[in-house]
C-alpha cells in the first residue's frame, strides 16, 4: 500500500451530490443495479447514453487513461480529479472505485472520502486489500476504515453516500478454499456494523456459493461479472443485487483500438472501423454537458 497521499481541502457536498447519493441508494434497493464501469468522461457519457441508471468507475481503467498502472499509482488528488471529470460528464449518480482508500489508516480513508464528496461522488468502493494480491487488512482494521468513511461522509454533508465494502478473499484466494465463505461472512458482519451499505466480492462467480452468501450476508452482494461467466439474470436469481465488470469494458475498448490499428498498419484497410458511433453522436454527449 502506498504512503498516505496529500489532498486538497475539500468543500461540503453540493445539493446535486446529495440528491444523486439518495438516488443511488434508492437504485441499490430496487432489483439488480447493473454498472458497466467507466474509466474517463467520454466512456461515462457513452455508458450513460446506453441507458445506465448510474455509473461506476474502475480504478484500473482510470489509471490506464492517465498513463499509470493499477494499484494506487495515482495520487489521491489525481484520482479525485478523474472522478470529478466523470461526474461532470453525466447526469446520473457516480460511484467511485477508491481502491484501498489511498492510505492504510482510517484518517487516510476519511481524507479520500472527503475528496470524493467534494468531487461529486454519490458512492465509494473501498477494498480490504493492503496491496494487489494481498495481504488483507484484519477484519477489525478494515471495519474501522469503513467507519471512518461513514463518519467523514456525514461530516461533509453526505450521510447517504453509498459505501460498498469490497473484500478480496476470493479474488486473491486468501485462506483455505473451504473456509473462504465463512471468512467473507465474518467480514460482512463487521463491515455492516461499521456502516457499509454493500458487500463486493470479486472473484466469486460460482452461483451455488453466491446463493449461500446472498442468503446469509447482512449486506446486499455485488458481483464482478465478465465474459464466459453467469449472466445478469443468473446472478440476480442467486440473490446478487449489484453487478459490475471491473476493467473488462476498458479492456474491450483498448482491444478494439489495438485491433483496428493493427489492421490499418498491417493490411491498410479499415473494416474494423465500421459500425462505430459517429462523430456527431459522441461529440454531442460531451458538448451538451459543457
Amino acid at each position: 500500500m502506498p504512503e498516505p497521499q496529500p489532498s486538497a481541502t475539500p468543500s461540503a457536498a453540493s445539493a446535486a451530490t446529495v440528491e444523486k447519493a439518495r438516488l443511488l441508494r434508492k437504485l441499490s434497493g430496487e432489483g439488480v443495479l447493473v454498472l458497466p464501469n467507466a474509466w474517463d468522461a467520454g466512456s461515462a457519457a457513452v455508458i450513460a447514453s446506453a441507458g445506465a441508471a448510474a455509473i461506476a468507475t474502475t480504478s484500473g481503467g482510470v489509471s490506464w487513461s492517465a498513463g499509470r498502472g493499477d494499484g494506487q499509482q495515482l495520487t489521491r488528488d489525481q484520482m479525485a480529479e478523474a472522478a470529478r471529470r466523470v461526474v461532470d460528464a453525466v447526469p446520473v449518480p457516480v460511484t467511485v472505485d477508491a481502491e484501498g482508500g489511498y492510505g492504510p489508516a482510517p484518517e487516510d480513508v476519511a481524507a479520500t472520502v472527503r475528496a470524493l464528496v467534494a468531487a461529486g461522488a454519490a458512492g465509494v468502493n473501498l477494498e480490504d486489500s493492503r496491496a494487489p494480491g494481498g495481504p488483507l487488512f484484519g477484519v477489525a482494521e478494515h471495519a474501522a476504515r469503513l467507519g471512518a468513511a461513514r463518519t467523514a461522509a456525514a461530516a461533509a454533508g453526505l450521510p447517504d453516500l453509498v459505501v460498498n465494502a469490497r473484500t478480496d478473499v476470493f479474488l486473491f484466494g486468501i485462506g483455505a478454499p473451504e473456509g473462504r465463505l465463512d471468512a467473507v461472512l465474518a467480514r460482512a458482519e463487521a463491515y455492516a456494523a461499521a456502516g457499509a451499505d454493500g458487500l463486493f466480492v470479486p472473484g466469486l462467480l460460482d452461483l451455488e456459493v453466491l446463493r449461500e452468501l446472498c442468503a446469509a450476508s447482512p449486506l446486499p452482494v455485488n458481483a464482478m461479472a465478465g465474459a464466459g461467466g453467469p449472466t445478469v439474470a443468473e446472478l440476480a436469481a442467486a440473490g446478487v443485487r449489484r453487478v459490475s465488470v471491473g476493467t473488462a469494458l476498458a479492456q474491450a475498448a483498448y482491444t478494439a483500438a489495438h485491433r483496428a490499428a493493427a489492421e490499418i498498419l498491417g493490411e491498410g484497410t479499415f473494416a474494423s472501423l465500421a459500425g462505430a458511433l459517429d462523430f456527431g453522436t459522441v461529440d454531442s454527449l460531451l458538448s451538451r454537458r459543457s
